[in-house]
């Protein structure tokens, strides 16, 4: 071999990358765990990670551009498609902006419903989230449970609203419907049945050997670090610190209800799981007691024109969503379509979380901590 020719062999790509210490992985966006298209460019030393770059953009819809050309009622069901186990929520979230800025006044009967369909759908979507994160971590049988109790809140939003996912559940002033014959005695049998359930899921998971060696000091984020980041909702909650949109913040009526915000203690995998576990016999106390004082009354505003057509401003509106702080900045300009909008979607925000949680861990780990921070790309990319 000539002189030429081994300096060539000596500098060439491969030979450099055989060179280097670590290793890049992709790690998605064709992966289950991944709970969507998002794609991790894992940086490893052998098991160990050190460094993360995360790569979305795969499920990008313009949505919030999409949202200017089409009038404030017919932009409605379009937010269901964000988190789309968590519609509802998403939709009084976008709702209640754009009664914010009207200053239209729900009445008090129709708050009382949306609450009582807004804690279905963070049980339902809590549910999803449990079977799917055990899944992950090798409980298969977590997902069936999960899967089950759910079904029969997708059949109390079928028979109320018409749609099992996507129900495009609130119009612009209150609710459209009230509970049909027989709805409510549904809804309390399936109340007081779901506790038993809480409890399986415990007895399967809360001190199993191999569930505490998966989550217990795993993805560790401190409170500070946290509310750095900008995290909320369970992601918060799990490291400490003390901030619930129904509790901090209140809308809907939601003061009118006595509840506890659970939060855990280390900021691990662990305490994200308790927390959404407790959060769910949390919402089953505000259920009980929308149901027992519904009040009486209209479930619209009288006098409410078909054409919404808000003033000239700007106004931001956040519900607390299964993920976190949900919210909705908008600004019009006197027409009955937005000029702008933007949403503060929690998944996109609490994914700035998982630099922190990953790097120092397993590769093993990665699945673990993308699963406590139950990200739906629909809302992360939008």
């Amino acid at each position: 071999m000539t002189t030429e020719l081994r300096e060539a062999a000596g500098t060439s790509p491969l030979r450099k990358a055989l060179e280097t210490t670590t290793m890049e992985l992709n790690f998605g966006p064709q992966h289950p765990a991944t709970h969507g298209v998002y794609r991790a460019v894992l940086q490893l030393d052998g098991e160990r990670v050190v460094g993360i770059e995360s790569i979305i953009g795969y499920l990008h819809r313009g949505i919030e551009k999409w949202v200017e050309y089409r009038t404030y009622t017919k932009a409605t069901p379009i937010f269901d498609r964000l988190d789309y186990v968590g519609a509802i929520l998403n939709c009084h979230g976008y709702v209640g902006t754009v009664e914010k800025l009207m200053k239209i006044e729900v009445p008090k009967r129709a708050q009382y419903i949306r609450v009582v369909l807004d804690e279905l759908q963070r049980i339902a979507n809590h549910l999803l989230w449990l079977g799917t994160h055990a899944l992950d971590l090798g409980a298969m049988t977590v997902l069936f449970y999960g899967l089950r109790e759910r079904e029969v809140i997708m059949d109390l939003f079928e028979a109320m609203v018409g749609q099992r996912l996507l129900q495009n559940a609130y119009p612009i002033g209150g609710v459209r419907l009230d509970f049909p014959r027989g709805w409510e005695r549904a809804c309390r049998n399936f109340m007081a049945e779901l506790p038993h359930r809480l409890d399986e899921y415990e007895t399967l998971l809360s001190s199993n050997r191999m569930w505490l060696q998966r989550t217990k000091g795993i993805g560790v984020i401190s409170g500070a670090e946290a509310v750095a980041l900008g995290l909320s909702g369970p992601t918060l909650r799990g490291s400490g610190v003390y901030f619930d949109v129904r509790k901090c913040i209140p809308y809907g009526s939601y003061e009118d209800f006595d509840f506890e915000v659970p939060l855990g203690e280390n900021g691990d995998v662990y305490d994200r799981y308790i927390v959404r576990v407790r959060e769910m016999r949390q919402s089953l106390r505000i259920l009980q007691q929308a149901l027992d004082g519904m009040p009486e009354g209209p479930l619209m505003p009288e006098k409410l024109s078909k054409i919404i057509r808000p003033p000239a401003g700007e106004v931001y509106f956040s519900v607390e969503g299964a993920k976190g702080q949900l919210g909705y900045y908008l600004v019009s300009d006197g027409t009955d379509k937005p000029w702008k909008c933007h949403v503060r979607s929690p998944s996109f925000i609490n994914l700035q979380g998982l630099e922190k949680m990953v790097v120092g861990g397993l590769v093993a780990d990665v699945v673990a901590n993308i699963g406590s921070l139950d990200i739906v790309l629909g809302e992360v990319d939008r």
